[in-house]
């Protein structure tokens, strides 16, 4: 996971952009780490679980219209990254 690193004067110039990003920041004083700070993700909206919710059944649909199984394509998942990885040696 990649951190940002600011000085402790532009994090507090900055606190608000900060706490809305994803990305951990480092927070220095005098070229020395002081601490750092970590966002959590956000407790998903009703809305946001209700699609989620859908969208699981909709795609429970499409594997039944397949006429296939979660494992079925879980193995043609692994399968189609082992056939891309490139070759070590």
């Amino acid at each position: 996971m990649q951190t940002t690193k600011v000085g402790i004067r532009e994090f507090r110039e900055h606190l608000a952009d900060y706490l809305e990003s994803k990305t951990p920041v480092a927070i220095t004083r005098h070229g020395s780490t002081i601490g750092i700070y970590v966002p959590t993700k956000p407790t998903p909206s009703q809305a946001d679980l209700e699609a989620l919710r859908v969208a699981g059944e909709r795609m429970q649909e499409l594997i039944a219209a397949a006429r296939t199984t979660e494992d079925e394509i879980v193995a043609d998942f692994k399968r189609a990254r082992r056939e891309q990885r490139p070759l070590k040696g």
